[in-house]
């Protein structure tokens, strides 16, 4: 399956997706154990929980009356190829081009 990369990296782009993807790395999990964590809504979180479907980096199923999400790691490997691809950014710092970003007021604390 090829994944669209637009979609995943418009997912990825959000602090509170990257840190459900991290949640469920440890294993599946009900929607509302998703949104435990989190100081925002249901409604809130199964939005995030859409983006990430449909940009194929979760999938949500029902088992009985329960909405359980399933991280999709060929996805995100998919995303990670692509970046790899490049070369380069293995020597890139991250903190510190973050540190710049913020700097130069282009991204937000």
């Amino acid at each position: 399956m090829v994944y669209n990369l637009d979609k995943i990296f418009a997912a990825l782009a959000d602090s509170t997706r990257r840190e459900i993807l991290i949640m469920l790395l440890e294993d599946d999990m009900a929607v509302t154990d998703v949104a435990e964590p989190f100081n925002i809504s249901l409604a809130a979180i199964s939005k995030h929980l859409q983006i990430l479907s449909k940009s194929g980096l979760i999938i949500q199923e029902k088992r009985g009356r329960v909405k359980w999400c399933k991280l999709q790691v060929n996805a995100m490997r998919d995303a990670s190829i692509w970046m790899e691809s490049f070369g380069q950014l293995e020597h890139i710092n991250f903190d510190a081009f973050e540190n710049f970003l913020h700097k130069e007021k282009i991204l937000e604390k």
